[in-house]
């Protein structure tokens, strides 16, 4: 499938690779259907809207910048997109790049929740307090003695 992309032209997407939000994402619930694609920038990925091309996220797997991050979503909401087991799930945080050059964030209080098994997904607000909506990426980076 043809997919226009905010900032990958026009790519090829295996209608396998498609995720589905039945209910949209925060503030975005219009929007149910995504591709996630390789960015150029790694570790990150770009997941794009299929209904609107100029509506993309910045994506990242949240265990890469934050070791101790943990999910504590209750069995009944996860069964809203048919997850089973811890095993079922794939997890990434939207990353913010603010245009004034602030910090680069990502949003470790509401994460993106993907069964990989069917495609469905869903965002999440978790209540543990130790996560925020603008977890500073750079900062916990050279924590870990990245470069």
């Amino acid at each position: 499938m043809e997919v226009k992309t905010k900032s990958l032209g026009t790519v090829q997407v295996d209608e396998s690779k498609i995720i589905k939000f039945p209910n949209g994402l925060l503030g975005f619930e219009d929007y149910h259907n995504f591709a996630i694609l390789e960015c150029e920038y790694k570790p990150f990925l770009w997941m794009q809207s299929l209904e609107e091309p100029g509506l993309a996220f910045l994506i990242v797997d949240p265990f890469i910048i934050a070791d101790t991050y943990e999910l504590d979503v209750d069995d009944k909401t996860l069964a809203e997109i048919e997850i089973e087991t811890a095993g079922d799930v794939i997890v990434f945080a939207i990353v913010t790049v603010p245009a004034d050059g602030g910090p680069v964030t990502a949003n470790l209080q509401g994460p993106v929740v993907i069964n990989k098994h069917n495609n469905q997904a869903m965002q999440v607000i978790l209540s543990d307090s130790r996560w925020t909506t603008k977890f500073n990426i750079v900062k916990a980076l050279k924590s870990k003695g990245a470069k």
